[in-house]
């Protein structure tokens, strides 16, 4: 039933939905954490799951029944969704790595043969359904994915977000939409198909070559595209492109419609249409408006591959970006020491302050690229902690300083973490820094054939910390985008990813590289460069490739115990150091210069 007001509590919330899903008859609420463009940060509006919940991390998904609630989440996040959900009702299911599928197992456990579970078709994707579908046929456990029972209770539910939509400036765009789509067509073409549903938003942004901000720190607006063998369709909010660009677009073979349209576009395809989707990166509703007569080509979506193949001209812009962000943190980091040293109070949202401030003065900054992580001692074990208002750590007394950050500019897409030694630290806390150290650098000097499944590439820098009995949770690296999504496939460097072709390693592809350590109530350690794949010499065995590393910032030697370090070891940080002196100190002065200058002084036995 409609309320006036919102539920006040998670428990008065999940009390609410019970109440729905009875009238609706509903046994089961499925609520992932998604959107209809299978985004991984969501506009407001479908942040349903955070605000059921009360757990805000990005990734989770929740299921409620009439008689017990979870929440499944990796184990980034096992202590933030305990504090969270705290009084919920909602009980924390921790995941594990390569169980992916245990919240549906636990949906087909609970419930009886001829229940029903709910969802909202409009933001589950077509694959998700099936995957949901196979655990729950076997019971006779059907699904229903026409409604969003949360309407009925969430009143004051945000509105979808109206913000602007502007062109990526010509000057760092390297190929024209026009020739993006070409060469798109031709994919759809070799996949026997002549129309093509596009609905993930960064896609959308590469391929027209436009930005907005309708995603907290990701440049992408809420939008589909439909491309056709000689035109395209934009859909958007009314209102969000100006005249001038919509008239660019027109002329360059893209026409503009109204955002709620797709659907009834998808339903008005000729019956001999040949339609491609990508059935992980579409939703179930917009598959189910496609008529029956089209004929339907389901593969990996061409221009996600393409678009993690970043051009010449594209590193060129990020290797201009990322000398800006390493100018700003050595001002940062110049700060912070004198403020520690001079006994100033810095808390953990005073470095989020600081460190996105020191970046706005760079040229072509934007924003940042997520949600600043600072994080003091015991706060540095949660992988993605966040600092608030209300709870947040002094940086004082003894430890390690965990900063996670990164930034949005024209040229590029950043993200970076670094660890800071505090006042006194010991033989252990070294230890675990230079194991870090040593497995990021095992990676980064890493060569590999070309086309390697990149999932396999986890173990070079698990290696050092495995023989040193030390393992991490999370992926290794993930792929980075040109000016948008800081988190972008389809490679990722994790060993419980399943290999794809399109996870292949190649030329242009950027990574991150973040091996880590967490000791629960002591402190953490991960210490993050972002790497592009270049090619390596000829060779008699085939074609190799080897990363080049773009971050430029000094990694703190005064936490290094340098007799865990080979000689190799000790010298690609000292090359490392001297190329990042090299770059940066044209761009800094004063104390920023100084502090490069100390920071990035050689190191030896």
């Amino acid at each position: 039933m409609p309320l006036s007001e919102s539920p006040q509590t998670p428990a008065a919330r999940l009390a609410a939905l019970r109440d729905t899903m009875r009238e609706q008859a509903v046994d089961a609420w499925w609520l992932p954490s998604s959107d209809p463009h299978s985004s991984e940060y969501l506009p407001h509006h479908w942040q349903g799951r955070a605000w059921l919940s009360g757990f805000d991390g990005s990734v989770g998904t929740l299921v409620i029944t009439q008689q017990a609630a979870g929440l499944w989440v990796d184990s980034r996040y096992w202590v933030q969704a305990e504090q969270q959900l705290a009084g919920s009702g909602i009980e924390l299911m921790k995941l594990q790595p390569g169980q992916a599928q245990h919240p549906k197992q636990w949906l087909a456990e609970q419930l009886p043969e001829g229940a029903t579970v709910g969802f909202d078709g409009a933001v589950v994707s077509a694959a998700s359904v099936r995957q949901m579908e196979a655990h729950l046929a076997p019971k006779g456990i059907r699904w229903e994915g026409h409604r969003d029972l949360l309407d009925a209770i969430w009143p004051d539910r945000p509105a979808l977000p109206e913000a602007p939509v502007r062109a990526h400036p010509s000057d760092y765009v390297d190929t024209a939409r026009r020739e993006k789509l070409a060469t798109l067509r031709e994919e759809m073409e070799a996949q026997g198909a002549d129309t093509h549903l596009v609905s993930t938003l960064d896609d959308i942004a590469w391929l027209t070559n436009l930005r907005g901000s309708d995603v907290d720190f990701n440049p992408v607006f809420l939008s589909h595209l439909l491309v056709e063998a000689t035109r395209a369709t934009l859909f958007v909010a009314p209102g969000k492109l100006d005249d001038a660009l919509v008239g660019e677009l027109a002329d360059q073979g893209i026409d503009v419609a109204d955002y709620a349209l797709v659907a009834e576009s998808l339903a008005g395809l000729s019956a001999d249409a040949r339609l491609l989707i990508d059935p992980a990166r579409v939703s179930l509703a917009l598959t189910e408006a496609v008529p029956g007569s089209v004929t339907v080509v389901e593969a990996f979506q061409p221009s996600t591959l393409a678009k993690s193949r970043k051009s010449d001209r594209d590193i060129a812009h990020v290797r201009h970006a990322m000398e800006e962000d390493g100018a700003a943190l050595c001002a940062f980091f110049a700060w912070l020491e004198d403020a520690l040293a001079s006994d100033e109070a810095v808390t953990e949202l005073n470095v989020d302050e600081r460190i996105t401030a020191a970046r706005a003065e760079r040229d072509s900054f934007i924003s940042r690229s997520f949600a600043t992580i600072a994080a003091f001692n015991a706060n540095g074990a949660l992988p993605h902690y966040h600092a608030t208002p209300a709870a947040h750590s002094v940086i004082e007394g003894d430890g390690l300083l965990l900063i996670d950050s990164g930034a949005q500019y024209l040229g590029g897409t950043t993200d970076i973490t670094r660890v800071v030694p505090v006042g006194e630290i010991d033989a252990a806390h070294r230890r675990d820094f230079t194991q870090v150290l040593k497995g990021t650098i095992a990676l980064s000097r890493a060569q590999f054939p070309r086309g390697i499944p990149s999932p396999q590439l986890d173990a070079i820098a698990r290696a050092p910390l495995w023989g040193a009995g030390i393992d991490y949770g999370h992926g290794t690296g993930h792929g980075v985008g040109y000016f948008l999504n800081v988190h972008e496939g389809p490679q990722v460097i994790a060993w419980y990813a399943s290999p794809t072709p399109q996870s292949a390693m190649q030329p242009g592809m950027i990574t991150s590289i973040e091996p880590g350590v967490y000791r629960p109530g002591q402190w953490g350690v991960r210490i993050e460069n972002l790497v592009v794949n270049r090619s390596a010499q000829p060779s008699d065995f085939g074609e190799f490739l080897h990363f080049e590393t773009l971050t430029l910032c000094p990694i703190d030697t005064r936490a290094i115990d340098i007799a865990l370090l080979d000689d190799a070891e000790i010298g690609w940080l000292n090359a490392y150091h001297d190329e990042v002196r090299q770059r940066l100190m044209p761009k800094v002065d004063g104390e920023a210069r100084d502090w490069l200058e100390r920071r990035t002084a050689a190191i030896a036995r």
